[in-house]
């Protein structure tokens, strides 16, 4: 799919080249699934109970745990670490924590569940350079 229009998060328009992924129902209720990347940490997708889903880079903030393997409850994931909060809205962690995740744009559309191509290719690449360095 490619060149679809999506709102962005300060309500503007912007054509992306979305990838798809698999179908929703691969991804469990509260629950997740990872995504290999060519270069980069895997995205994690996670779906609620009201089915909405939301894509986070799968490194908890604090101390990069795996936030595939958390506790997803409401539209929040609970990082299997140290138990931070990440809301999957934003990727930030709930207060007193600090730090956010970084988040994907995602796209759900006649049960099939893409992510910007664009975003996959470069958002969070730097991560593994910065902690190779």
């Amino acid at each position: 799919m490619s060149g679809r229009s999506h709102a962005s998060p300060d309500g503007a328009q912007a054509v992306r080249d979305w990838k798809p992924i698999f179908a929703i129902d691969a991804i469990p209720r509260l629950g997740a699934r990872r995504v290999r990347r060519d270069a980069g940490p895997d995205v994690a997708l996670f779906r609620a109970a009201d089915d909405h889903v939301f894509a986070l880079l799968d490194r908890c903030p604090h101390r990069g745990g795996p936030l595939s393997q958390g506790i997803v409850f409401g539209h929040s994931v609970a990082c299997p670490l140290h138990n931070w909060t990440i809301e999957l809205a934003d990727g930030c962690a709930r207060a007193p924590d600090v730090g956010c995740a970084l988040t994907f744009a995602v796209m759900v559309e006649a049960g099939q569940v893409y992510l910007d191509l664009a975003e996959l290719a470069t958002r969070g690449v730097e991560t593994v350079a910065a902690a190779a360095a």
